[in-house]
């Protein structure tokens, strides 16, 4: 450790992919970020508090964590288009190289695609790029699909933290999955080949499914 510097903290700002642009949250935000996100099929069962049920309401919750020092988010816009989504630092710890992606919410549109893979991958990349050491993924142990999405993302699974948190009224066992430093290299590389504008056919159906562990096994 004696050649490691803790890096700074991670502030939002644009990152911008081969099929998506990620940009600061703001304000402005909210009635763009509620359309898009605030229905049904997206991940608000699992998330500390339901779905914003007007834009007043939005503009409240957006407020709150932009004024959390704690916090830096995204909105996401596929191709640079209209804002489908939302993603977030948290529990930042700098000086040991440690920060959590959280709130990932994508709208119907998002989801099962490029733009979606590719959101995680600017901030993975983002953090490794800073010098931190460790980037952690929770979730609800009921949480299948993003539990999936970890794993597919080349997140390692760490175990389950039983009767973790009380999340509205129930019990969170919590999934924790992580990514070191030394796994992104071969990780990123894997992401790159796949988001590769040339592993997509017209309809933008992958040619090559997305495989980190194998690669990452060999590495």
């Amino acid at each position: 450790m004696l050649d490691w510097t803790p890096p700074a903290p991670l502030t939002a700002t644009r990152l911008e992919g081969a099929h998506v642009v990620l940009e600061p949250l703001s304000v402005e935000h909210a009635e763009a970020l509620r359309t898009a996100v605030a229905g049904p099929d997206t991940s608000w069962r699992f998330l500390p508090v339901e779905p914003p049920a007007d834009d007043t309401a939005m503009r409240a919750l957006v407020g709150a964590q932009l004024a959390d020092p704690g916090m830096e988010t995204f909105v996401i816009r596929p191709g640079g288009g209209a804002v489908a989504g939302r993603i977030s630092w948290i529990r930042q710890a700098p000086a040991d190289g440690c920060t959590e992606v959280a709130w990932v919410v994508f709208g119907s549109s998002m989801q099962r695609t490029a733009a979606s893979t590719e959101a995680v991958s600017l901030l993975l990349r983002q953090a490794f790029d800073a010098g931190y050491r460790r980037v952690e993924w929770k979730c609800d142990d009921l949480n299948e699909p993003s539990q999936r999405a970890a794993v597919r993302l080349g997140f390692t699974p760490e175990g389950v933290f039983r009767q973790h948190k009380v999340v509205k009224g129930l019990n969170r066992d919590t999934a924790w999955f992580a990514m070191l430093d030394r796994d992104w290299p071969a990780v990123r590389a894997v992401h790159e080949a796949w988001l590769d504008p040339a592993n997509f056919d017209d309809h933008g159906h992958q040619r090559t499914p997305l495989r980190v562990e194998s690669a990452r096994l060999r590495s």
